[in-house]
């Protein structure tokens, strides 16, 4: 017996703006403008850093703040991105060094922070960012989306409604897994990576097609680069005929 319309798995797009700072206001201005010019609302989310690199504190920024505050008025959902994005931990353990070298260039903020740590940067970063928009934060993700087991333990504490890694999308109050599937995302960093990043998108848009819920994130570094761009437009058109562009909340029926 075929399923009813009513009892098959919403077709969402979650597509999402990382790094947002007062540094790179030209380059978000950018995504934001393509996002929605393929979206037709601002039914996406961006990541907030509060200091990135401890170059640009959004505290005295006041007219970046008013520019965030806008945009969630307009629908954007806010996540806490971190503190300041950069790792300066020394890593212990295998794994955990490996995921420091290979996955990102030293911006796993929370991958080797203790919770005590995490907490602190958590609390500081929600109050700031909370200040500028005028509402409670959408979730915390990690940079990198990189977690060490003291940044996990802090998110169940502090009580963020959503959280989100490479695989999935999680409830930090008791885990519960709201969405499975890797996120598509872009690297800049090098040609090799851009290369890598621009096939992988490829085959996303159809080995991913059968999945209900499709992520997809950007970055500011990705709207200086023309192939990138193309495969972003490429890669959010494919995604976003026949699936509704939603907000993170909705993965929870509020």
């Amino acid at each position: 017996m075929r399923n009813s319309d009513s009892t098959k798995p919403r077709r969402r797009l979650l597509a999402s703006i990382h790094d947002v700072s007062p540094l790179f206001e030209a380059a978000v201005d950018r995504l934001f403008d393509r996002l929605q010019g393929h979206l037709g609302s601002a039914r996406f989310a961006m990541l907030v850093v509060p200091d990135f690199w401890d170059q640009a504190p959004l505290s005295r920024a006041p007219g970046f703040r008013a520019r965030l505050r806008g945009w969630a008025d307009d629908g954007v959902e806010m996540f806490v991105h971190g503190w300041n994005h950069r790792d300066d931990q020394v890593h212990s353990g295998r794994w955990a060094s490996f995921k420091a070298r290979r996955m990102t260039a030293r911006e796993g903020e929370f991958l080797g922070l203790d919770a005590a740590e995490a907490r602190r940067r958590m609390r500081e970063g929600r109050a700031i960012i909370e200040e500028a928009i005028g509402r409670p934060v959408a979730g915390f993700i990690a940079p990198a989306w990189l977690y060490g087991e003291g940044a996990r333990r802090a998110l169940a504490e502090e009580n963020f409604a959503l959280a989100e890694d490479h695989l999935r999308v999680w409830r930090p109050s008791d885990g519960a897994i709201l969405s499975r599937g890797p996120v598509i995302t872009w690297a800049s960093r090098s040609r090799a990576r851009r290369a890598s990043s621009i096939g992988f998108a490829g085959l996303a848009r159809t080995l991913l097609r059968p999945i209900p819920v499709v992520r997809l994130a950007v970055h500011p570094g990705d709207a200086g680069c023309p192939t990138l761009m193309a495969s972003i437009d490429r890669t959010v058109a494919a995604f976003s005929a026949g699936r509704e562009p939603a907000r993170y909340r909705d993965l929870m029926g509020t």
